[in-house]
């Protein structure tokens, strides 16, 4: 049993319509993993119940062997914290520091602890010298990270993102690399929800792709992003990366630019018959 697992767990809301359709899977702690489909395919509220944000009405969840049919949210959001798509769904608090804080201190965290996971935070997510702006008063793009460091601020052992590179420049995607790489050198566990396929080919170890509510595959960037038949089932493309190197007809699983390079460099220095 990984640290989070979806044993048969499915969820049907009220009124009838099923999200979630026996899903079975681990995922161990210090994984980075992507989750990936069409809207309506059941990602969303397969994560959410991975932080008990919804229970299942089939199967179970275990998270840190504890079943969240017999937990609360409270009790499980020490363990996994979760960034909304939309911060304007989670900011409610007059300056970024006070948001930041308002986790930390419901943990009853001392004095001490929550400065230093507050700076922490603050630091990580580029907001050191934002303190005490009030969060409206920043662009769209940098409330996100807000939102990422009030997370990181409560120091749980997942963080689940949803849809981090939305709205994000190339500068603020590339500080979310930066918080990601950071996270991860620190044992935490990952999970991101991302319509991003350039993103997620460039950072994450594992994606799992949904489609129909159910998961039709689960492995590495590089065998996910080759087999045709799930990319079908799941709506979804490769990586650019990929599609050029397909039409090239260059083979090897490539998704990331710096291989792609690499195989059209050693095809131009390839000795040509007849010459």
């Amino acid at each position: 049993m990984g640290f989070i697992s979806l044993k048969n767990a499915g969820y049907e809301y009220p009124g009838g319509f099923r999200a979630v359709d026996s899903v079975t899977i681990d995922i161990d702690r210090g994984e980075n993993i992507a989750v990936l489909g069409q809207n309506g395919a059941g990602k969303t509220t397969m994560v959410k119940l991975c932080n008990r944000l919804l229970c299942p009405t089939e199967g179970d969840v275990f998270i840190g062997g504890k079943n969240t049919r017999r937990h609360t949210t409270a009790e499980i959001s020490r363990i996994v914290g979760y960034v909304f798509q939309n911060p304007d769904d989670q900011i409610f608090h007059s300056t970024v520091e006070r948001e930041v804080e308002f986790g930390p201190k419901m943990m009853k965290l001392t004095p001490g602890q929550i400065r230093r996971q507050v700076d922490d935070a603050l630091e990580i997510t580029g907001l050191s010298r934002e303190g005490e702006e009030n969060p409206y008063n920043l662009p769209w793009s940098r409330r996100k990270f807000i939102t990422i460091a009030a997370v990181i601020a409560m120091n749980t052992e997942v963080i689940i993102l949803d849809e981090p590179t939305a709205g994000q420049d190339l500068a603020g995607t590339r500080l979310l690399q930066a918080v990601i790489k950071t996270l991860l050198d620190r044992g935490k566990t990952l999970i991101t929800i991302s319509h991003d396929m350039e993103f997620v080919a460039e950072n994450f170890s594992r994606l799992i792709l949904m489609a129909d509510k159910r998961v039709v595959e689960d492995g590495k960037p590089e065998n996910v992003f080759w087999n045709f038949e799930a990319l079908k089932k799941a709506r979804l493309t490769q990586p650019y990366v990929s599609r050029i190197c397909r039409s090239l007809d260059i083979g090897g699983n490539i998704i990331h630019l710096e291989d792609a390079v690499e195989a059209v460099m050693r095809r131009a220095l390839r000795p040509h018959k007849g010459f």
